[in-house]
């Protein structure tokens, strides 16, 4: 990563910028174009790996075998264990949200059939 000591505040402020316009987004379909217009391919597919490593962190699941089945490498696995127990939190917060919506939407699902098979 580059270090602009020159920029400091300038490039906080750029920085703020791109978390607005991540946050101006609506749907997945608009954050998939923002990224493909913003990122290298290797940078979502990098971004990618540790996202999709994040459940089997937490569920407990040895590096190695993480490695096995997913491809991506230990010492992304192990930055990404770093980040999830030392980190800023973003990754547990996002987890947990989803894992919230998930879970609100499967009682919501199986609510519905529920009422479904009660009525006929």
């Amino acid at each position: 990563m580059k270090i602009r000591h020159a920029l400091g505040a300038k490039n906080e402020e750029s920085e703020h910028q791109l978390y607005e316009a991540i946050l101006a987004l609506k749907s997945i379909e608009e954050v998939k174009q923002f990224f493909e217009d913003l990122c290298t391919p290797t940078e979502r597919q990098a971004m990618a790996d540790r996202w999709l490593v994040v459940e089997p962190i937490k569920a407990g699941i040895p590096y190695r075998t993480i490695y096995e089945e997913t491809g991506v490498s230990v010492t992304t696995i192990g930055r990404v264990a770093r980040c999830l127990s030392l980190g800023a939190g973003g990754y547990n917060l996002v987890y947990e949200r989803i894992k919230r919506k998930n879970h609100a939407s499967k009682r919501k699902t199986h609510h519905s059939y529920s009422e479904k098979g009660t009525s006929g």
